[in-house]
């Protein structure tokens, strides 16, 4: 017996793996991709845990070597990491609450988890968790990661059984397609 999800019974599950909270312009896009299906979408959102110590060295490693050498103005010693995790995990809290309610302003319905573990195997997890029938990864532009094909989405088409979609979070479908001012219209 297979699943009709033009009948209304039962539900479509969507899987979205997303790197900051989604704006309601992305929200309403990622819904219209659902609105001839009959049976209850549901959205369920994966947002990857900022990690602190990555953080704290990418802001170190933006301060010029001779800054850092003739006079640095951040010692390691003198961060607070335990603060710094708790902002990380405040800021993605509060980045996948906003990204629920934007899928549910839009007419959707939406669960979510902030995951500290790798984003592709938290995906598959869910995936397989959810019996999910396509995932969406949503990004920004990583063009450097996509050529090699190491990007997320790539390394997830890799893995899961299931189609996934890749958007370009603030860019809608026409812009991503080349017909605005998205990626390829630099």
């Amino acid at each position: 017996m297979t699943d009709d999800i033009s009948d209304g019974v039962g539900t479509y599950d969507v899987v979205l793996l997303v790197e900051t909270a989604m704006s309601g312009g992305d929200a309403t896009q990622v819904r219209s991709l659902h609105s001839d299906i009959e049976d209850q979408v549901v959205y369920h959102v994966l947002l990857p845990l900022e990690d602190a110590s990555a953080r704290i060295e990418a802001s170190l490693g933006t301060l010029g070597a001779g800054d850092v050498m003739a006079a640095p103005s951040m010692v390691m010693s003198d961060i607070d990491l335990d603060a710094v995790r708790q902002e990380c995990r405040d800021r993605s809290d509060s980045d996948l609450a906003l990204t629920v309610k934007a899928i549910e302003a839009a007419g959707g319905k939406a669960t979510g988890t902030v995951t500290s573990e790798p984003p592709v195997d938290a995906l598959a997890a869910k995936v397989s968790e959810v019996d999910a029938r396509e995932v969406i990864v949503l990004t920004r532009p990583h063009l450097v990661a996509e050529f090699f094909h190491v990007d997320w989405t790539s390394r997830a088409r890799r893995k899961l059984g299931v189609p996934v979609l890749h958007l370009l979070e603030h860019e809608n479908f026409d812009e991503q397609s080349g017909g605005g001012e998205g990626v390829s219209g630099f």
